[in-house]
């Protein structure tokens, strides 16, 4: 018999969540063969199977989350094996439709969390039961302390779980806890943020005497309760929630500014169009637009460090190298997977790096190190025919470039003799969102003076 356990796809990575059983109790399986699928803070991925059977058994069901090394099923190797148990219920988790809390990625620590900081939004109501005490069977175990703490406070949580709770001044001893050994999930924390309601009343407090309502009080009646809007409550799956934090932690931490730039985009479509044939017969990858876009933005972060900054507390840290953000939209969300070093690689290198991500973001092929390390991040909204986007800065970003769609538009061109005349072009929208607490307008739109210089003068080789 054969253990399957929830893997550690990451060093930072101490949970994951089960999204998707791909087999069923009593199914023979091959030794690498995709098993489930799992979502956790950094990537969604098929885990396979670590030997070949019969799944014998699954410990843990969809939609459960559980810390790295968790036994989540057995496969037996013997094929005449007992029939297969019943998957067991998942625990009842709490409703995790809440606003968004603010959430970085997650570092493991030990050591007590610091205070709250003063950015956090208003104090949240503390409505839960103490959580179940710890057991002796779990697997890790984490003590978080709060200043006005007593010994219910030594809660068993993820550095997640425990961040979310310190930002929004959260006493995890009164969060009741779902997972193993009354261990504190996401889901739960996040639960009870949902609720938040009134402080409770003082034990013992005595309720003021109430003089008796007029006639005319007692004749009114209460308003009757509105009418349920018709539809379906679908919960949020793990990816949709893990955007919404990190797009509300962005709005939260940078000063979004964005500019809007016009760009000639009739030079490289006139090229694309007479080379895209033979580049891909010579090089087995289809010539897209989004690698002009990408070098000429990696020229222009040459150029201009500190739009390829990030912000350290009070300090900037200039990064040395671009590693170029490419977003990619799934049927089931967003992910930006990370082209390491993009400065040393030429055309023909951007173009396959950009593709194989892309390919393997969509098949969950990707691993942790390759959705995280961005220092400039490139989004085309352009694909689905938006003229152009505003889009929110990718921590810890401190710029973003939003591509919008190719379009023919009559354009009045100046030749060298001072003649109007008016002629079809092929333009394209650019805009850049950038943080202005470390980025100024005028630097910003040099930036992208440059960028747009670039490609409507197009004179790189792309073989």
């Amino acid at each position: 018999m054969a253990d399957v356990v929830m893997p550690q796809m990451g060093e930072s990575i101490v949970e994951g969540t089960i999204t998707k059983w791909l087999k069923k109790p009593g199914d023979k399986v091959q030794r690498d063969e995709p098993l489930f699928e799992i979502s956790t803070d950094k990537v969604d991925a098929e885990i396979p199977a670590p030997s070949s059977g019969v799944l014998q058994e699954i410990k843990v069901p969809e939609g459960t989350t559980v810390q790295v090394n968790t036994v989540v099923a057995s496969i037996s190797a013997d094929g005449g094996a007992a029939a297969p148990a019943p998957v067991k219920p998942a625990p009842q988790e709490a409703s995790a439709t809440a606003a968004p809390a603010v959430v970085t990625p997650v570092q493991p620590k030990t050591a007590p969390a610091p205070p709250p900081s003063s950015h956090v939004s208003q104090n949240r109501g503390d409505m839960g039961h103490p959580t179940a005490p710890p057991t002796a069977a779990a697997q890790h175990k984490e003590v978080i302390e709060f200043p006005q703490g007593s010994e219910e406070d030594h809660v068993r949580s993820s550095p997640l779980v425990r961040r979310i709770a310190r930002e929004n001044n959260v006493d995890l001893s009164r969060v009741q806890g779902s997972g193993l050994g009354g261990r504190v999930t996401k889901q739960d924390i996040l639960g009870y943020l949902e609720k938040s309601p009134a402080q409770p009343a003082v034990a013992g407090a005595t309720a003021p005497a109430m003089s008796a309502p007029a006639p005319r009080q007692a004749a009114a009646q209460a308003p009757s309760a509105p009418a349920a809007i018709p539809g379906e409550i679908v919960a949020m799956s793990q990816m949709r929630k893990i955007i919404a934090q990190r797009m509300v932690e962005s709005r939260r931490t940078s000063a979004h500014v964005h500019n809007l730039f016009e760009v000639d985009m009739t030079r490289i479509v006139n090229l694309r169009n007479k080379l895209k044939g033979g580049f891909e017969q010579r090089y087995g990858a289809r010539l897209t637009f989004m690698p002009f876009f990408v070098r000429a933005a990696i020229i222009g972060l040459q150029q201009f460090p500190i739009i390829n900054a990030s912000v350290e507390g009070d300090s900037l840290h200039y990064h040395q190298h671009v590693n170029m953000g490419i977003a990619v939209a799934l049927d089931w969300g967003l992910i930006v997977p990370v082209l390491k070093n993009a400065e040393e690689k030429n055309f023909l290198g951007l173009q396959r790096g950009i593709a194989d991500l892309g390919e393997r973001a969509r098949s969950k092929k990707l691993v942790p190190d390759e959705v995280q390390g961005s220092t400039f991040t490139v989004t085309n909204p352009g694909t689905f025919g938006a003229v152009f986007g505003l889009p929110i800065i990718n921590q810890p970003n401190v710029a973003i470039l939003g591509v919008g769609g190719i379009t023919k538009a009559p354009v009045v061109i100046t030749d060298k003799e001072g003649t109007d005349s008016i002629a079809i072009r092929s333009l394209v929208h650019l805009t850049l969102g950038y943080d202005h607490r470390v980025i100024d307008g005028a630097v910003a739109d040099q930036f992208m003076a440059l960028v747009k210089k670039t490609l409507e003068n197009w004179n790189e080789e792309i073989g």
